[in-house]
């Protein structure tokens, strides 16, 4: 190393005395199972949350050009006229991912005179993207309707609320509901991250505002195609005219390649299939594991695919998913600054991979992990 970049060695040593060193892992997924190292473990961090992933490799020659020059191929219109209906929206845009899309989006839209209301627990795509419009930035407590109201009051040009339908890290919904009727009352626009909750809940896989009932209300949906669809990108679904700002304006769309097609034309495949049978097998498994996990005695606040186990230290959590991986279950510690400081976790992800004598062998670990660390 270079003597002028010797400067990184004393941060990645207290970022290690910290306990928030990370690692990549190498590994070959097989549906429910992941071999690291020679090792088969049970896979609880996929968010292949429907078990849809494998298919036939397709064969099509690859883009290498951005959509507004030589890479939009017809697929590209086919998956979004199909995205849009899904979302019960005029149109759509896909993104190369989910955090481009809510850069491309949220950057673009909003402006320096405007307000962002954002929940305390959002994603960090939406932080980042918050960050770049260089309006006012007003964090409001997690899914807590007073305080949104409260912070509403404040008078700017326009006024946006920023939420996930799903939270990534703590599994709990949306309070969508009540975010709408605050949201009308102050006429504020909606954006909402939907990445966990799209083609896993609501009717048909619709979403989360579907599954509350309040589809129509939603302004600007930023959600994934990696997640409960199994494919690859991300997209945006909404009013038309936004869509044609954001194909003029947004950076993160006209600035980078599209999209391979095969990659498209997978996600058409997906689309197109029966999702039921599936979606059908994971909440099964979700009510299966939630219930065994509270029946050992952890406390999670989460009803969805995504379980949060609340370890607290930074080094304990480490040594819990040390144990874990040693008895063959793969979920890994979540540590600071993904969640807050001393609120380190197990984050489990539940898909239909996994089989009842999986998530049976895998609740007998989670109680003596819980037992040796203490946590019940």
């Amino acid at each position: 190393m270079k003597p002028k970049l010797t400067f990184v060695n004393n941060k990645l040593e207290s970022i290690k005395k910290k306990n928030l060193y990370r690692e990549i892992r190498f590994g070959q997924v097989n549906r429910a199972i992941i071999n690291i190292k020679n090792k088969k473990l049970v896979n609880f961090c996929s968010n292949d949350y429907l078990g849809i992933s494998i298919s036939d490799t397709i064969s099509r020659q690859m883009q290498s050009s951005s959509r507004l020059v030589g890479g939009n191929d017809i697929s590209f219109q086919i998956l979004e006229k199909k995205l849009a209906k899904h979302k019960s929206q005029e149109s759509s845009l896909v993104f190369p991912t989910g955090y481009m899309a809510n850069v491309g989006v949220i950057s673009t839209i909003i402006e320096k005179k405007d307000l962002i209301l954002s929940d305390e627990l959002n994603h960090a795509s939406i932080i980042e993207a918050c960050k770049l419009t260089g309006a006012k930035i007003s964090i409001y407590k997690h899914n807590d309707i007073n305080d949104l109201s409260s912070k509403l009051n404040q008078h700017h040009k326009r006024k946006f609320v920023i939420s996930e339908g799903i939270f990534s890290m703590d599994g709990d919904y949306a309070n969508l509901k009540e975010i709408v009727e605050i949201a009308e009352k102050k006429d504020a626009i909606i954006i909402l991250d939907d990445a966990h909750g799209d083609f896993t809940v609501g009717e048909d896989g619709k979403g989360t505002p579907n599954h509350f009932g309040v589809t129509k209300k939603i302004d600007l949906y930023v959600s994934s195609l990696s997640k409960g669809l199994g494919s690859f990108g991300g997209y945006v679904a909404t009013q038309k005219n936004i869509i044609e700002f954001l194909i003029n304006r947004s950076k993160s769309f006209i600035y980078t390649s599209a999209l391979p097609s095969f990659l498209v034309e997978y996600s058409l495949k997906k689309l197109n299939s029966d999702r039921e049978k599936q979606r059908k097998k994971l909440w099964k498994n979700v009510e299966l594991l939630s219930s065994g996990l509270k029946q050992i005695g952890y406390d999670f606040d989460s009803s969805t695919h995504i379980i949060p186990l609340i370890i607290g230290n930074e080094k304990t959590a480490l040594e819990f998913g040390k144990y874990l991986f040693k008895k063959g279950v793969y979920a890994l510690p979540i540590r600071y600054p993904t969640v807050p400081k001393n609120k380190a976790r197990i984050r489990i992800s539940v898909t239909a991979w996994l089989t009842k004598k999986h998530i049976e062998n895998a609740l007998k670990v989670f109680e003596l992990s819980a037992k040796k660390f203490g946590i019940i």
